[in-house]
């Protein structure tokens, strides 16, 4: 899942919502360190369409590496700490 140039972008996600703080739009509702953020800040930050940052948002949250919150029509995203924490000592111990 990490050795393909998708896998490395979804890398390049998870590093930056490590610090998503950023300056917000007006009418935001959410914040970003503690709400998460929605795929088209994803999508702009990266340069990619909001269905192909959705897709690797998607991803990341089945496999429990993000968390997810509705907020009105939106869904946020936001790391797993502890679930980060448990894969990367996994991968440490040498699984």
């Amino acid at each position: 899942m990490l050795r393909t140039p998708e896998g490395r972008m979804r890398l390049e996600i998870l590093a930056w919502l490590k610090d998503p703080a950023a300056p917000s739009p007006r009418g935001r509702r959410a914040d970003p360190v503690v709400d998460g953020v929605p795929a088209r800040a994803v999508a702009a930050r990266f340069g990619m369409p909001r269905r192909v940052a959705e897709n690797h948002l998607r991803l990341l949250a089945r496999t429990g590496l993000l968390r997810t919150k509705r907020i009105r029509c939106r869904t946020y995203y936001r790391r797993d700490e502890a679930r980060i924490a448990e894969v990367s000592r996994l991968f440490e111990e040498g699984w």
